[in-house]
């Protein structure tokens, strides 16, 4: 299944598109927006609700903060470390229609603290496993500060995520969102795994 041309972009009032690996390297990995399918998806599970804060690492332009703010009412907080697409997102939240419940921080993921609000973090393969481990402890530092429920939801994960993410003892398998009926390439990574810290 292949994206309408700028369908969601347009309704939110924001610009997306396209793939971006100028600043990639073997750490951080290209832009590569989700598909809005995987979107609707998960937003039709019911795991992101109004009153969560949500947590999108290599936000990116901020498709998945704009678009889980404008479905669910859900707050949204986007890490980017590439200074260029960081103000693509700033850019889109000028005009964007949901833009008060969106924000963005230039930062690093593995050095950005994580805020005691946050109750679901989004991860779309944008760094390798080395740095997952990072984030992970500044996840767990967040969750052991303030105890609460936390989703951790993995889309199209890779065989390393899945191996380090299954060896946490704090981590619980919660669910699977399966998205490989969404395309045409029956690719088995397809879907948004998702875990607990509770």
């Amino acid at each position: 299944m292949t994206e309408r041309k700028n369908g969601w972009d347009d309704l939110l009032q924001i610009r997306t598109q396209g793939r971006d690996d100028i600043n990639s390297d073997e750490y951080r990995y290209p832009y590569e927006p989700t598909p809005y399918c995987v979107l609707e998806r998960l937003v039709q599970s019911g795991m992101i609700i109004k009153s969560d804060t949500v947590l999108d690492y290599g936000c990116g332009k901020g498709r998945v903060g704009f678009f889980l703010s404008a479905q669910t009412g859900a707050r949204t907080i986007g890490i980017e470390y590439d200074e260029r697409i960081y103000a693509d997102a700033v850019q889109n939240r000028k005009s964007a229609k949901c833009r008060e419940a969106t924000d963005f921080v230039l930062a690093k993921a593995e050095a950005y603290e994580v805020p005691p609000c946050v109750t679901a973090c989004y991860f779309f393969n944008p760094f390798s496993v080395e740095l997952l481990h990072k984030v992970m402890a500044r996840i767990m530092e967040s969750y052991y500060a303030k105890r609460r429920e936390m989703l951790l939801l993995f889309y199209y994960p890779s065989d390393e995520y899945m191996c380090y993410l299954m060896t946490l003892d704090e981590l619980e398998f919660y669910d699977e969102i399966d998205c490989d009926d969404l395309f045409a390439t029956n690719d088995p990574r397809e879907r948004i795994m998702v875990f607990r810290l509770c």
